[in-house]
């Protein structure tokens, strides 16, 4: 006889999910940890009930998605809401299989022992293994209208788009970014080696950041660049000595042989996971479908859909090319390929150095990175038949080119900026001033034939960027 997992096993483990129902705090564990700079922007979006929505947060594996939760429960708890009324529940655990959303809901709340019937606090953890999950959180929210729903998810992929599809106006999405070079500073309790300068930044000045102590900061963005897109690595030496077996097998390796192949019935894993391994020894590269599909000797609308995968899951960002004018091409012909994480590249195959071949496209790859946490601005890069600049920003409605970046590990350029002629050329044929070059320690603004050129280290830019945009998603 095949014995049934019964409700009074499920009623138990929930008791044990929640152990604030008895003791009135969340595990020392999770209190240790730190905070990311982003649970003060993910917070009020789990207070607000004026808008009946539930909250979707979404990231990749290993960002502290499971953390910020456990945070978020503690702050409840100092602001006074019951410790019984706020659930949590792990969807993937195996004894929650097959049974409903609002089963789960209804067996928490007799698990805590209360009777009331609002002003619940309802956490689903890893809500991606609950089949059609959007639709049976659409009706919760729908259901239990004096209630708040919160999830977390690290299949991406599945995520976005059911949310985007199904929970129109029923759901708000929000999205926890590896690392930032910021918060790794803050994290480390750095901030100490970091000055505010102010510089003109797209035409109007701005305040960016650098340091006295630029050596230090060059340490530490190397140290970034190799270990610093998760949380837990960052404090683990062990897990530093060896990012492979940690980075490679519990974060690479599930989405690529476990996560995309199941929600999108991806048969052959050696071909999506061969794709990737190109891409994140490549990171910065430029691509085209044609190439790929010629290496790989995969079709090219495979190639596009894994790419889209990928992308989707937070593994790697698609940034798209315009040309010396600034204008789009019509087909999409060529693109690069960055992975959305530098860490990955160093778990995959080694850490690099700061006098390696590859340092140059780790750090161009680490300033995109602090980028891809923006809602609000498309980066771009620029490339013709004699020249190429690593990032253009354009504006949005005209789409004409607002600034642009070279991205360089070297003091070169400082000393030699007439050597920099595709930036020159980019820039007077769009009017541009103040295009920004990153060097290994020079800060300064020298003219080259007309031509103001902002110099800044490459550590000081990640961070100023990274920083912005924290700030910016706060104003919002």
């Amino acid at each position: 006889m095949i014995r049934k997992i019964s409700k009074e096993q499920v009623l138990d483990r929930i008791k044990f999910e929640n152990p604030w129902w008895v003791e009135g705090h969340i595990e020392e564990d999770y209190n240790h940890l730190p905070k990311r700079l982003y649970f003060d922007l993910f917070k009020p979006l789990v207070y607000e009930k004026a808008v009946r929505r539930a909250v979707v947060l979404m990231g990749p594996r290993r960002v502290g998605k499971t953390v910020m939760l456990h945070h978020m429960v503690e702050d409840m708890i100092a602001t006074g809401i019951d410790p019984r009324k706020i659930i949590f529940i792990t969807i993937e655990n195996p004894i929650y299989n097959n049974i409903s959303l609002e089963q789960l809901f209804l067996y928490a709340k007799e698990a805590s022992g209360l009777k009331d019937k609002k002003d619940w606090y309802i956490i689903f953890d890893e809500i991606q293994y609950c089949r059609d999950w959007e639709v049976h959180l659409k009706v919760l929210v729908d259901s239990y209208r004096k209630d708040k729903f919160i999830v977390s998810g690290s299949a991406a992929a599945a995520l976005k788009f059911a949310s985007t599809e199904s929970g129109a106006g029923r759901f708000t999405d929000f999205h926890l970014p590896p690392l930032t070079f910021d918060e790794y500073i803050s994290l480390k309790d750095l901030t100490r080696i970091i000055q505010p300068i102010e510089l003109v930044w797209e035409g109007e000045k701005s305040e960016f950041y650098t340091s006295n102590h630029i050596d230090e900061l060059n340490k530490h963005f190397l140290d970034y660049i190799n270990f610093g897109g998760y949380p837990e690595v960052i404090f683990s030496e062990k897990m530093q000595q060896n990012p492979g077996r940690y980075i490679r097998q519990d974060i690479v390796d599930k989405v690529l042989l476990r996560d995309l192949p199941s929600l999108y019935g991806i048969s052959d894993t050696r071909e999506l996971n061969s794709l990737f391994t190109t891409i994140a020894y490549n990171s910065g590269g430029e691509f085209s479908l044609e190439t790929l599909s010629k290496q790989s000797q995969l079709p090219k609308n495979t190639l596009k859909k894994y790419i889209e995968y990928l992308e989707a899951a937070f593994l790697i960002r698609q940034i798209k090319r315009i040309d010396q004018s600034g204008k789009r091409f019509k087909r999409d012909n060529f693109f690069k390929l960055y992975l959305t994480n530098p860490s990955l590249r160093s778990a995959l195959f080694s850490p690099i150095t700061a006098v390696g071949d590859m340092m140059g496209h780790m750090v161009e790859t680490a300033v995109f990175c602090q980028w891809m946490h923006t809602e609000w601005f498309t980066p771009w890069y620029a490339r013709w038949s004699k020249g190429e600049v690593d990032m253009v920003s354009l504006d949005e409605r005209t789409l004409k080119p607002l600034g642009a970046l070279e991205i360089k590990w070297t003091n070169r350029y400082y000393e030699k900026p007439k050597e920099l002629k595709s930036l020159y050329k980019f820039c007077t044929e769009n009017s541009l001033q103040l295009p920004v070059v990153t060097t290994i320690d020079k800060t300064g603004v020298i003219e080259y034939q007309g031509l103001k050129i902002q110099y800044l280290p490459a550590a000081s830019y990640a961070y100023s960027i990274g920083k912005k945009t924290l700030n910016q998603r706060n104003e919002l």
